[in-house]
């Protein structure tokens, strides 16, 4: 992989480009929370070469959200639980949206 990769690859969501110290401080938590969401298993940070947890925005945004659930009382497991049914949601919802527009496109009459 060249320079021009890995920073064509800082655009993707999903490329496992923050260590957990560099997470960590980023959602002013520590590491040990991260470990807990990943043993909930909320998220599932890649493995460096080295055996070092590599997380993504996508993994950090989760990690934001489960956080703001514990700072407000809710317990770790049911935190993770809660982000997971969202995560869910929102991706259902997306899934119908695209169906609906597919379904729209198809039969234009009958949306008129």
């Amino acid at each position: 992989m060249t320079a021009d990769d890995t920073f064509g690859r800082l655009d993707d969501d999903d490329y496992p480009a923050y260590t957990m110290g560099r997470a960590a401080e980023m959602l002013g938590t520590t590491q040990r929370f991260l470990r807990a969401i990943g043993e909930a298993r909320l998220i599932a940070p890649l493995r460096s070469a080295g055996g070092h947890r590599r997380y993504s925005r996508y993994q950090l945004r989760i990690a934001a959200r489960a956080r703001e659930l514990v700072d407000h009382g809710t317990p770790i497991e049911a935190a993770c639980r809660i982000v997971t049914l969202e995560d869910q949601l929102e991706e259902a919802q997306r899934i119908n949206a695209e169906y609906r527009r597919a379904a729209g496109s198809a039969n234009p009459t009958a949306a008129a």
